[in-house]
Parts: structure tokens; sequence; C-alpha cells
């Protein structure tokens, strides 16, 4: 039985991991699971416990070590399961614990809440509820609220077909600086109405959800950084990505398609940010349910992803709305063409572009301050070196491109080799509208 005491007692001092799977045998893993236990119980040196159960296992025995890890001075546990189980609310307490972790299929039971204001976590600064299974939000609700000095609070909802919510999950905690929210797309019986936050000291939020009307506590008016990920299957008309130049957008995704909330409570709530990260849905969302669209005076770096499916509508009023930008960074320059991205980008006709840009007089690339444009996977497609010398002709205040190129992988190393230097050569060439820009390649 020597190998399973050394196995134990060569682990780090700080940390115990344990991964539960298949066992033949049996008597050597009671006599190790013993010696955990112990060491659990007697050892004041370790401080992180990570559980995680490949395969059905014995609930009550993983139970006596989660306990014993709560009643003892750990600082860390990490639970996950691939299989079901439930923890006890009532015993789910710790006064030690700073970092707490959830995953999968460790649920907790919902039974015998303590009185609100019962602090659960007196200690606890990160949370992580990844792939939430359970249907009782509520407890999830009242374990983020009873931590008083929580500061960071990361909660996936799990994406299984059999799982569908009616609410979503409220967060409320006055302490919580970094947020990460997501739930899958089609995770409910049906859309709920609100979101609600209560979190007066977030600096930092990433949301990814089937968006729905936000609604916020004293504002998100500390964020400084925030990444949306406003997904919807459909946003528009045909008429909205077809050849009618007429300025009235469609208030509805589709012909008859599910009811989609305002996103502007949302957007306004975060204003006040420096850094905005942007993904092709939230693109789609700002554009058709947004409305106005806020100025964003504090706003340094903006980031969004380019999807060939969906357009860059919403992009010129987002470069008009932000009289501080500094940098641009965009993911992939390939987009679905549409008539109504101004003159962002090189879409529509020159015809009718020039026809657009005489009752628009000017240009929003041109009053842009940006000195940084970033651009990855860039591919050297005639449309995107079009694209590229459309900013490098526009944007007067460039000092440093940096370009990412993607040259294919597939073809022999010499061609990649010839390709890169072809794509990188051809943007060199390009005319500059500023005498001080630099392009960079990586």
């Amino acid at each position: 039985m020597s190998p399973q005491r050394d196995s134990i007692s060569s682990l780090p001092d700080e940390t115990t991991l344990l991964s539960v799977t298949k066992v033949t045998l049996v008597a050597s893993v009671i006599l190790w699971t013993k010696r955990l236990f112990l060491i659990l119980t007697n050892s004041s040196i370790i401080k992180r416990f990570s559980l995680r159960c490949e395969h059905r296992h014995d609930s009550c025995r993983a139970d006596n070590w989660i306990r014993t890890v709560l009643e003892r001075s750990f600082l860390e546990l990490h639970l996950d399961s691939v299989y079901k189980h439930v923890i006890e609310t009532k015993s789910f307490r710790s006064n030690t614990l700073v970092k707490l972790t959830l995953s999968n299929e460790f649920v907790l039971d919902g039974h015998f809440l303590p009185p609100r204001g019962v602090m659960l976590f007196p200690k606890l600064k990160t949370l992580s509820l990844l792939s939430v299974v359970s249907k009782n939000y509520e407890v999830y609700e009242y374990l983020i609220s009873a931590c008083p000095v929580l500061e960071e609070l990361i909660l996936l909802v799990g994406a299984f077909p059999w799982l569908k919510f009616s609410h979503s999950i409220t967060v409320s905690n006055p302490s919580v600086k970094r947020l990460t929210i997501s739930y899958p797309y089609r995770c409910y019986r049906k859309n709920p109405d609100i979101q609600m936050f209560q979190t007066p000291s977030l600096v930092y939020l990433d949301y990814s959800s089937s968006f729905v009307e936000v609604q916020y506590h004293v504002g998100f008016s500390l964020v400084v950084e925030a990444r949306l990920d406003l997904i919807k299957e459909r946003f528009s008309t045909m008429d909205d990505y077809g050849g009618d130049d007429s300025d009235s957008d469609s208030d509805s995704d589709s012909d008859g398609g599910d009811v989609l909330h305002d996103v502007t409570n949302l957007v306004e709530g975060i204003s006040n940010v420096k850094t905005l990260h942007l993904s092709p849905n939230s693109l789609q969302a700002f554009h058709f349910y947004c409305k106005p669209t806020p100025v964003f005076h504090k706003l340094l770096t903006l980031s969004f992803e380019s999807d060939k499916e969906k357009g860059w509508q919403v992009v010129p009023l987002l470069l008009n709305n932000s009289p501080n930008l500094e940098t641009l960074v965009i993911k992939g320059l390939v987009h679905r063409v549409t008539d109504k991205c101004g003159d962002a980008c090189v879409c529509i006709a020159r015809e009718k572009k020039k026809k657009k840009m005489k009752e628009e007089e000017v240009c929003c690339l041109s009053t842009c301050q940006v000195k940084v444009l970033k651009i990855l996977g860039y591919g050297g497609t005639s449309g995107e070196r079009k694209q590229m010398k459309h900013f490098l002709g526009n944007l007067k205040c460039l000092e440093t491109v940096r370009v990412g190129v993607q040259a294919e992988n597939q073809q022999e190393e010499n061609n990649v080799n010839n390709h890169y230097l072809r794509i990188t050569n051809a943007l060199t060439k390009l005319p500059r509208v500023s005498s001080n820009c630099q392009i960079h390649f990586f």
C-alpha cells in the first residue's frame, strides 16, 4: 500500500488534489481515502483542496471531505463533478475560505437557508459558479449576497437541454468589483423580462446573454471595462440588409420572431467605460435595440469582432460618439455587406457611397482621434486590402498600425512565407493620410 501513501505524501504542502475515478482495488481506495481524511483533519499546512468526481462516487465520503475543509482553516475549495452531487446548504459555510468554485453537477439544495443578513463566507473574495445546473436560482442569489467582502464573481449557467430557467439570477452584492456572467442561448422556458444588478462597486463587466432588459442599482458608473455578447438568433428583416436605402430600421427581428428587449438601459449604464469589447451579436444589438446610442466620453479603446453574417451598421455611430477614442481593435475585417455601414467601410458601391457621403458631409473616420489601429486575423484578400486602404486613407491621427497576419498554414513552408511577404508588402505600399503612421506585423 506504500504507493498510495507516497502519492499523498508527495503532494505540495499548500494543496490537496483528488480525482475520483474508476478503481478496482477497493481496499486500497479505502485506505487511501482514510489517509486523506487524516491529512485534512490534522494538517495545518494544506490550504487548498480540489475535488473532481469523474464517475459515480460515494457522496457521503465526499461530503465528509468537504465538511472537513469547511471546518478547518482552508483558503481555497474547488469542487467539480460529472454526476449530480447535492450539497446541503445549511452546513455550507466557512470563516476562512477566500476562493470557492462550484462546477458542473456540484449543486446546492437550497433547503434550510439561514435568515437574510447571515454571512456564510465572511472572507470570501472570489466566487466561481461554473455551469450552474440547479433550477433553484434563489439559493445562488442568497450565496452571492452572503459574502460581504466578495470582489470577483463568475457565474456561468449550464447549457443543458433538460434545464430551462424561468428567471435570471439577480446579482446583488455591494463589494463586487469584477463580474463575469453568461447565460447560454435558449436556456429559459421563456425569456425573462429583467436582469437585475445591484453592484455599485463594479469596475469590470463581462456579460453574455440572450439579451433582456437590464436594471441596475446606483448604476455602473464605476465600470471602466466591459465585454458584451448580447445574443439573438435573428436581428433584422431582409430590408435591413438589402438594397433598400430607407433610413427606417425595422423594430422587429424577423417575421414573427421572439419578442426582443431594448438594451438602451444597459448601454447607457456602461457609457463611462474606458475599454469596450463587443461581439458581432452585440454590434447588431446596439444597432437595432439601442435608441439612442449614448456618447462614450471616456472611451479610449474600442474592440469588436466581425462576422461574415453580420454587418457594421452601428460602427459609424460608435466612432462618432467616442470623441476621445485612441485605440481601435478589430478582429476580422470580413463582415456582411449592408447599405448602412456608412463610410466606416467599403461595403457599398462607390457611386452610392459618394452619394451617402455628400448627404453625411463628414466621414466618420476623418474625425476620429484614433492613434492605434490593431487588426487581428488579416488574410490579405482583395476586400480586406480595400478596407485597410480606407482606414489608412482616412484616419488622420494614426501613429501605429499593428496587423496580425493569418497566412494559410496548409501550404508548404516556402509557399506560406511567400504568401506572408505578399500580404505584408501589399499593405506597406498603401497610401497613408497620416505621415506619422508606422505599420507593424505580428
